[in-house]
């Protein structure tokens, strides 16, 4: 009862490792796979398990090939938590990838984690929220329940300009990362679960990553942390006011975390440039863990499977079509 009185909400985290992230940033260094999933993991466990928090983990697929990395994802798994797709590569012009290459890092990947863990992944979102109409007819072919790529803001050009600015890359590589972070056309997309419709007949359920209600504004806790960096009143103020307006207008939202709402500088110095990083992990550790406590006082939190079967058979969801997007495809 107390469950349905307050509502649900899905709560994810993107696992993208060291190398994911100097990748993207366009530092060399990244192609001898760096990581941070062996400190990182185990103290996300302990985090969850006080917290009493149950969420999806998206992997990405060239980490959970990783030997190295198969006794931390089993203990994802062993804690109750679930796994979902994130892309093998994790590049985040995969939405410029012919067919055939999307489907290939689309299975790859979940091959990749049932070997592991034996779990069937059913849930997929895009690295650096890309997506495109020949990967939701990739996921319905293959038996997906839900996609979760969509981040429905006018912000993403404003984060990606943020981004180069503090990054190193030339002109050919900015081209590439030119949807980093969504377009505006992003901006025209529902903040509500809907139903894609799709050429090939199929429809797939789309849980974005929820925004403010009208406003579009995230609200993840990246944006708290890096509030909190002028004031933790300000920063908890915001995420209230949040939760209050999804309440109000009858919207259950779903929560994205990143390694990085984790782990400050002091762990990962090499990350120095992404915002809020000056924070010590300590002072993330205590954010998160009451980010996670003001969400449990507005909804219940469950993972975005049990979500997306909530919203299975709701027929008030509206149902739209992906609009064809110009794109050079990327081969190699």
């Amino acid at each position: 009862m107390q469950q349905a009185s307050r509502g649900l909400a899905s709560v994810s985290l993107d696992l993208d490792d060291l190398w994911t992230y100097l990748r993207t940033h366009g530092d060399d260094s990244w192609a001898s796979r760096p990581s941070f999933l062996q400190e990182f993991v185990p103290l996300l466990l302990d985090l969850l398990d006080e917290t009493q928090v149950k969420l999806t983990v998206f992997v990405v697929g060239a980490d959970a090939a990783m030997p190295r990395n198969a006794p931390l994802l089993r203990a994802i798994v062993e804690r109750g938590h679930e796994l979902g797709n994130h892309s093998f590569e994790h590049e985040p012009w995969f939405h410029r990838y012919p067919r055939d290459r999307i489907e290939a890092e689309v299975v790859r990947t979940q091959d990749a984690v049932a070997q592991c863990t034996g779990q069937r992944v059913i849930g997929f979102r895009g690295p650096g929220y890309s997506w495109c109409a020949d990967l939701l007819e990739v996921l319905v072919e293959r038996g997906y329940l839900y996609d979760a790529s969509t981040l429905p803001t006018y912000l993403g050009p404003l984060a990606r300009a943020y981004y180069f600015w503090r990054s190193g890359l030339d002109r050919a590589e900015r081209a590439r990362r030119k949807a980093l972070f969504g377009t505006l056309r992003d901006g025209t997309l529902p903040v509500r679960p809907y139903r894609w419709q799709l050429a090939n007949g199929g429809m797939l359920l789309e849980i974005p990553v929820s925004t403010l209600p009208g406003l579009k504004l995230p609200f993840h806790l990246t944006y708290v942390h890096y509030l909190s960096r002028v004031s933790e009143r300000l920063a908890f103020g915001y995420l209230r006011s949040a939760l209050a307006l999804c309440r109000a207008t009858r919207m259950s939202p779903s929560f994205i975390l990143h390694p990085l709402d984790l782990l400050g500088a002091d762990h990962v110095p090499q990350l120095g440039f992404f915002p809020a990083m000056d924070l010590p992990s300590a002072r993330k550790r205590g954010i998160l863990s009451r980010g996670l406590h003001e969400y449990q006082r507005s909804f219940s939190l469950v993972p975005m499977s049990v979500h997306a079967q909530a919203l299975a058979d709701e027929a008030r969801l509206v149902v739209r079509r992906p609009e064809p997007v110009p794109a050079q495809a990327v081969a190699g």
